[in-house]
């Protein structure tokens, strides 16, 4: 509604400024400077700073040679006639504030929109009074709109953590993307987008600063796993809307996601834990300098402790930890990011490169000993194959 109100103002607006000023030249036999002119409307494009309409008295008016100013009679005049005008868009504005906490955003588009159009006339009876008017509220619009970013990135970094993580994706994560939802479909025929640009930078930065502090966050739950699945929304979410200043941003979301999706399958991917744990033992044994083939020479690595722990991990036994496995990652995972395949195909490679990693070692550390597995590799794609498929 507010946007409708303020475009239909907007559209009266420069037709009753143009009448107005129309009369006053005719009248008073006064005609505008086109350098004035000229000036006004860099100044209305640059929206650096407002403008004051504020002149000295009519008869104190004296431009001098070389300077342009807004002083000049026909500004003065139309100030004076319209004095309420500008008190009363910014008691506009006001009330669209309180209607929509984004809506500055629609305010700052309408009034852009307005003043270029108006810049872009073919008219030569254009306000200077009203470009300076516009270019105010435009100003002030801006303004808000500053404020409003700042302010939003300031309560994305400062989320609380939920206390319990019924719903995985966060409540910051949500904040961003309710906020770009709404800035695209208001934007969407802006004719510029820069402000935009900026702040959808600023507020994606503070999104990842939010998801980046859960690492010292004293969550039950995995940390890396809600870290994957948020920032994996976030890269989804971003493909889906295509936002070119944001690619970067997809591009670091995708790259974080794959970070902590690896960290996560590290952290679950201990179902042959003791077999883990005597082959780190073997690799830290070797990296102090013993030669492989006398590792087995030492105690705690010798061919029978060897045995001992391979013999924890028959077949069947490591079919049955991939079955838990698969349950915990299933409860684990939110259904919406549907991640589960992903990780469990993860998973998986975490697995063949573990234990290529256990036969290399037992081939150079035990060479000729006659241990092995008690599982082969193709066996080992079979337990995953029948997992999935039942499931």
């Amino acid at each position: 509604v507010s946007k409708q109100v303020l475009e239909q103002v907007l559209r009266e607006l420069p037709p009753l400024c143009t009448a107005e000023q129309q009369f006053i030249e005719k009248f008073f036999q006064l005609s505008q400077d086109a350098t004035e002119l000229q000036v006004l409307e860099v100044s209305v494009r640059t929206m650096s700073s407002p403008v004051p309409l504020v002149s000295p008295p009519f008869s104190l008016i004296h431009a001098s040679a070389g300077t342009v100013g807004l002083e000049e009679p026909t500004t003065q005049l139309l100030s004076e006639i319209f004095s309420c005008l500008e008190p009363e868009l910014r008691g506009f504005l006001e009330v669209c504030s309180k209607v929509h906490p984004f809506s500055c955003l629609q305010v700052l588009v309408t009034l852009s929109d307005s003043i270029f159009e108006m810049l872009g006339s073919s008219s030569t009876l254009r306000s200077s009074f009203l470009n300076t008017v516009l270019g105010n509220m435009r100003f002030l619009a801006k303004s808000r709109f500053n404020k409003c970013i700042e302010t939003l990135c300031k309560e994305i970094e400062e989320a609380k953590m939920p206390s319990k993580m019924k719903d995985r994706i966060l409540p910051s994560v949500s904040l961003f993307e309710e906020f770009v939802n709404f800035s695209e479909e208001v934007f969407r025929t802006a004719r510029q987008r820069g402000d935009l640009h900026e702040a959808h930078l600023r507020l994606a930065s503070s999104v990842f600063s939010s998801i980046n502090s859960l690492s010292s966050a004293n969550l039950k739950v995995n940390t890396d796993m809600v870290m994957m699945e948020n920032f994996h929304h976030i890269h989804c979410f971003l493909c889906q809307k295509k936002i070119h200043c944001l690619e970067g941003k997809k591009r670091e979301a995708k790259q974080k996601y794959s970070e902590h999706m690896e960290k996560y399958v590290k952290y679950l991917g201990q179902p042959l834990e003791k077999l883990n744990h005597f082959f780190e033992g073997v690799k830290a044994r070797v990296a102090q300098g013993v030669k492989e083939e006398e590792v087995s020479f030492q105690l705690a690595y010798s061919k029978q402790e060897l045995r001992k722990v391979i013999e924890k991990y028959p077949g069947k036994e490591v079919k049955g930890a991939l079955e838990t496995l698969y349950r915990k990652i299933h409860k684990d995972l939110s259904p919406e990011e549907n991640l589960l395949p992903v990780v469990w195909h993860a998973m998986e490679q975490e697995f063949i490169r573990q234990y290529q990693e256990f036969e290399d070692l037992i081939q150079h550390c035990y060479a000729g000993s006659g241990i092995a597995m008690d599982f082969t590799m193709e066996e080992l794609l079979s337990y995953f194959n029948s997992i999935t498929l039942s499931n």
